[in-house]
């Protein structure tokens, strides 16, 4: 669906930007792929690996600069939404900076959006986002309800947005992975608490996801992908069985297991083979045939948390994954 087409995706130069480009170009072909984001230094460190592929363009902008968005937003057909302020301590200690980021930049892009025609939006957000306990989760459940209310502000605008919602995904920046990595010849590597548990995707399983979104979507679906959870105390003996585990305590704002589907989201909620959909509560949209399609409504109460899920990450499926990608952990 993305030949012949222009793609833009906010804060391309991110851990899921360096994935998504490179599947795009050698999956689809493009008329063009626009990388927007804040950061000259990211964005010409990523450029000399596009400086032969005439499709790949490069904006500096920020989602919070509403103009910026308008310019750049000219004659793009679709949109992937990955800017955000994501460190949960960051966004506790710079609260208003992590608002005008998360909330005011989701607005003023859904406006320019559906002003300048753009067919189709795919925001990422995150588990923190489910049930949330810190300012950051508080932020991207807004953004999440702004993207679905979208549908229904866009008026007789064509314009759609959907939401994929995933885990932490293994070996991107701030992830437990690169840290632990970082540490193991230290002897020590500090757990936060020995009951945590975690989701865990890959770069290109949330790729995949994003594509499948666009593919399936009608407007205002939130799109839960099917992944195992791992115990963090699994993940550091993998990565340093040799080293001590010293248990430091949840840091303020940390959950010790992950939730990406809440009771309160059960009655919207439906299954498929690889994954779930939350479907809009407005406009009796969660009763739309051509939303539901073949899925199956999951039973009320129904929570989708890192600590009940049925398949879980062993030792071997984590030392493997490690192994495989053990140059590009540290690079990320």
């Amino acid at each position: 669906m993305f030949n012949d087409t222009s793609i833009l995706i906010t804060g391309g130069t991110g851990s899921f930007g360096h994935t998504f480009i490179p599947m795009l170009l050698e999956r689809y072909n493009p008329r063009r792929v626009i990388i927007f984001s804040r950061d000259e230094m990211k964005q010409w460190e990523m450029a000399k690996k596009f400086q032969d592929d005439s499709r790949v363009r490069f904006f500096i902008g920020d989602v919070r600069d509403r103009d910026r968005i308008y310019r750049a937003l000219d004659g793009v057909d679709y949109v992937v939404h990955a800017a955000a302020t994501k460190i949960v301590p960051t966004a506790e200690y710079n609260p208003f900076e992590c608002v005008k980021t998360n909330v005011h930049g989701a607005m003023n892009l859904i406006d320019a959006c559906i002003d300048k025609g753009v067919k189709k939006v795919v925001a990422l957000s995150t588990d923190k986002a489910s049930s949330p306990i810190n300012l950051y989760g508080a932020t991207k459940l807004t953004s999440d309800k702004l993207f679905v209310a979208g549908n229904s502000y866009a008026g007789g605008h064509d314009t759609r947005f959907s939401v994929v919602r995933y885990g932490n995904v293994m070996g991107s920046r701030g992830s437990v992975i690169p840290f632990f990595v970082s540490v193991k010849d230290k002897g020590v590597l500090p757990i936060t608490d020995d009951r945590m548990t975690r989701f865990m995707i890959s770069l290109e399983e949330g790729v995949e996801l994003v594509w499948h979104a666009f593919e399936d979507m009608e407007g205002g679906e939130i799109y839960v992908k099917k992944i195992p959870s791992m115990k963090v105390t699994d993940l550091a003996r993998v990565i340093a069985p040799d080293a001590e585990q010293e248990v430091v305590g949840i840091r303020p704002g940390e959950k010790l297991h992950e939730q990406m589907i809440g009771a309160e989201d059960a009655h919207y909620t439906y299954e498929y083979p690889e994954h779930f959909k939350i479907l809009p509560a407005i406009n009796s949209w969660d009763k739309d045939a051509n939303r539901i399609k073949d899925g199956k409504k999951v039973p009320e109460g129904f929570i989708y948390s890192s600590d009940t899920n049925a398949e879980w990450m062993g030792d071997e499926e984590l030392a493997a994954w490690v192994d495989a990608n053990w140059e590009n952990i540290g690079a990320i």
